[in-house]
């Protein structure tokens, strides 16, 4: 399936979403180790404490694991993510030479991804995530949301693994589109296209979608 029909009722659907990079993507690094295995509400709250609790993210750096574990808890598994946290800063300041990551919004695509793997504890999504929210670079982040609308409408694969995935819908989206498509595809897994009991009959997207055409008892 083409990825525009899709685009278009969901914009008409939701609206027309716009970028705002921060530029800050050692922020964003962070801020994504934190939103693992929590909601946005938590997330945010340890993310503030952490900025509250330390000058600047080489004091966190230097900091002992267990003051970062302190100021994160509220974010959840605090004990896994300082580690990782450390780590992270660890990796980039050895590689680097310091925590200035700003070298990724003009750095080759693969030599940018590449240097973000690398990094512990992050994966294709989380890469894309910094290219794209940092730097509006088009990279298009790929997390159950996304991968389940995407599965259901057939624009990737069954069982496509998620690197895969992340090719796929880059690859298919224009890139001033990426962001616009990357929210507007969250919205609808969270309200409508939800992993149990998904809305179907009251989907923008029906006449689109071989799995809500199934459910609904609908025509191909």
């Amino acid at each position: 399936m083409r990825i525009e029909p899709v685009r278009d009722a969901l914009r008409s659907y939701y609206g027309r979403p716009r970028n705002e990079p921060h530029r800050a993507p050692l922020d964003e690094l962070v801020l994504t180790v934190l939103s693992q295995n929590t909601n946005d509400r938590n997330r945010d709250v340890a993310y503030e404490r952490l900025r509250d609790r330390f000058e600047d993210w080489a004091a966190v750096a230097r900091a002992p694991e267990s003051r970062i574990e302190e100021a994160i808890r509220p974010g959840g598994i605090s004990k896994v993510k300082a580690a990782r946290i450390k780590a992270m800063l660890a990796a980039i300041s050895a590689e680097r030479g310091d925590l200035d990551l700003g070298f990724l919004a003009g750095a080759p695509r693969e030599e940018a991804l590449a240097f973000l793997e690398r990094l512990p504890g992050v994966g294709r999504k989380t890469a894309a995530c910094v290219m794209l929210f940092s730097f509006d670079r088009p990279e298009l982040p790929v997390d159950t949301h996304v991968y389940r609308v995407a599965s259901r409408l057939g624009l990737i694969r069954a069982r496509a693994s998620f690197a895969e995935a992340h090719e796929v819908l880059r690859e298919a989206t224009g890139p001033g589109e990426v962001y616009e498509v990357h929210v507007n595809l969250i919205r609808h897994g969270r309200r409508i296209c939800t992993a149990r009991a998904p809305a179907c009959p009251e989907c923008p997207l029906l006449e689109l979608c071989p799995y809500g055409k199934r459910a609904t008892g609908r025509r191909r």
